[in-house]
């Protein structure tokens, strides 16, 4: 069994963008830079945030970030956004996830200048992808794709089940693994699907994007698959000192001996989504350079 390292992938995407953007700036560029948006005070949102900032210094990126009170309105989010869209200093844009009940995340997503969305959340990016003409691709399941081409793992002729419609992770990964080029053949459960482990069985590569800790077990995986897990959750733990630990949507320990390969939680997908994000900045930022 093959374990699918996020950080040895995130490191290798890191270096890339820090070369890239070296030679970019060296050009007589300045330096790309991200906004990010923080509305409210969730502690996981916070350190999801700090993490980016992270990057961002990493890889030779400007960062400016703006904390907005939780009970800021609609009207106060999207005014923050159309003037950082009008920011020709700002390369990218993004909102940190999810948002306050209040205020709806999907205007908000909206309102960001496309050319600016590096989350890949804005319908003029999630319908590119569908036309197969993808610019900013939404970073998870572009990570995702990643570490796939990192470890020589193919897609094409392949039976690929994702479980989950969001389209944050779900419905992009099922369009970027249909892709000419990439070749799988895809089904997307959710919900609603009956007998879901009879098609997750199927799977050469499956992805379990749901958000329900280790739902998927031994017994709906198919031996020598290839499993992505992209859940993070929080369970009780008395033995951390924080209380809690993080598990998968996947049970590892069931999964694991049944697998040619499988991501890791924590130190898997998870760590490919910020380094992704800077890929996609770093991408924002050259186009508007020719624009």
């Amino acid at each position: 069994m093959l374990l699918l390292s996020g950080k040895e992938v995130a490191s290798h995407l890191y270096e890339q963008v820090t070369q890239q953007t070296k030679a970019f700036i060296a050009m007589g560029n300045p330096a790309p830079t991200l906004a990010v948006v923080l509305v409210g005070d969730d502690p996981a949102s916070a350190t999801y945030v700090a993490n980016k900032a992270k990057a961002c210094e990493q890889v030779g990126f400007r960062h400016i970030d703006y904390h907005l009170p939780s009970d800021s309105s609609l009207e106060q989010v999207l005014d923050l956004v159309t003037r950082l869209n009008a920011d020709s200093t700002v390369n990218g844009i993004l909102v940190q996830l999810p948002l306050p009940d209040h205020i709806d995340s999907f205007r908000v997503t909206q309102a960001i200048d496309p050319i600016k969305d590096v989350d890949g959340l804005h319908q003029n990016n999630l319908g590119a992808l569908l036309v197969e003409r993808p610019f900013l691709v939404s970073c998870t399941p572009l990570g995702i794709l990643h570490l796939l081409d990192y470890y020589n793992l193919p897609t094409s002729g392949k039976n690929a089940v994702i479980i989950g419609r969001s389209t944050i992770v779900g419905k992009p990964m099922a369009a970027l693994l249909a892709q000419k080029g990439r070749d799988a053949t895809v089904t997307m459960c959710h919900s609603k699907t009956k007998d879901l482990a009879s098609i997750t069985k199927t799977a050469d590569i499956l992805v379990a994007a749901i958000g329900k800790p280790r739902a998927i077990d031994a017994s709906m995986v198919k031996k020598e698959a290839v499993v992505i897990d992209v859940g993070i959750n929080r369970i009780a733990d008395s033995s951390k000192k924080s209380g809690f630990r993080l598990v998968g949507d996947v049970d590892f320990e069931q999964v694991s001996p049944l697998c040619s390969a499988i991501t890791p939680v924590p130190g898997g997908v998870g760590l490919l989504t910020v380094a992704t994000l800077m890929g996609n900045t770093l991408l924002a930022a050259k186009q508007q350079r020719r624009s």
